[in-house]
């Protein structure tokens, strides 16, 4: 597999990213290695205790997802074995996108290394404790996600700039609701500072995805905001449209942004509001840990 660090850096050596032995030293630093802390009790299954690794977990799959997908955009490959631990699962689908500018290119290249550098702080901060990459489709999921929304039979978000912006869509929305919902459950709170500055990280992606898909004209907008619907209905119901007047994804009273439960999210992930689910739509063999099954 190539060298994903040195593909990215090279295409920007105008920008400094923290790469190989030198980001994993400044990750461990900021971690504490693969410590167990107290059980907590999630709202959406009381009678099921989780622990921080169990949190921090859920949010690693997330990762995962997001860098594949990035990664694949960017480079025409996905995580880097070195970064998906023994025994992960395969990635489905998925080619590097014709970019028609530089600054489209830069900007893949900068999502994929965030991402990319997110699954790192993770699975340090974890230590042994970190699950391996699951089994992740970019291809049947999100023709999925296309029917359930009214979009097509079918989307292929590596079919152009425009049409990964939708797919970055999906993800960075969800990923930021899901760091707000998650972080708060952490019963040390070691990791809170980080895990809301990841959600921060990720923000910044949403805005940003959100302002390059209104300049991509109506008919992206338009599929934004029916995948934007598509995920009210399947977990938490609380989505902003994208218009010329509502870029922020935030409730329109206080300026807040939304948070979803990890039920909520597996929900979205799976593409499905069913509950006893344990795996489905971006996750064909489901997420790695405990946290991977929906409930009513």
């Amino acid at each position: 597999m190539r060298n994903v660090d040195d593909l990215i850096s090279k295409a920007l050596s105008r920008r400094n990213f923290l790469l190989g032995a030198g980001s994993a030293a400044t990750l461990t630093a900021v971690g504490c290695g693969g410590s167990t802390f107290q059980p907590q009790t999630t709202p959406d299954n009381p009678p099921v205790t989780f622990t921080d690794n169990d949190y921090l977990n859920f949010a690693l799959n997330l990762e995962y997802l997001e860098a594949s997908y990035y990664l694949m955009a960017a480079t025409g490959s996905g995580l880097p074995s070195a970064d998906a631990g023994s025994g992960a699962g395969s990635l489905t689908g998925g080619a590097q996108v014709t970019f028609t500018s530089q600054i489209q290119q830069e900007y893949t290249y900068e999502l994929a290394q965030n991402e990319l550098t997110h699954v790192r702080y993770l699975r340090n901060a974890l230590g042994s404790a970190a699950v391996s990459a699951p089994a992740i489709d970019l291809v049947n999921s999100f023709n999925a996600a296309a029917m359930a929304a009214g979009i097509g039979s079918s989307f292929n978000p590596f079919a152009s700039f425009d049409n990964f912006l939708v797919g970055a869509f999906v993800f960075e929305d969800v990923g930021v609701t899901a760091y707000a919902g998650a972080a708060p459950l952490l019963s040390a709170k070691t990791y809170y500072g980080p895990l809301i500055g990841i959600q921060g990280s990720e923000a910044y992606h949403a805005g940003e995805i959100r302002t390059l898909i209104l300049q991509a004209g109506s008919t992206y907008v338009d599929y934004a905001n029916k995948i934007s619907a598509t995920r009210a209905s399947l977990g938490g119901g609380n989505e902003t449209m994208l218009s010329a007047t509502s870029v922020a994804a935030a409730d329109s009273t206080n300026a807040i942004g939304f948070s979803r439960t990890p039920n909520q999210v597996l929900q979205i992930v799976y593409l499905s509001p069913n509950g006893n689910l344990p795996s489905g739509g971006f996750f064909p063999n489901g997420m790695n840990g405990n946290i991977k099954v929906t409930t009513a």
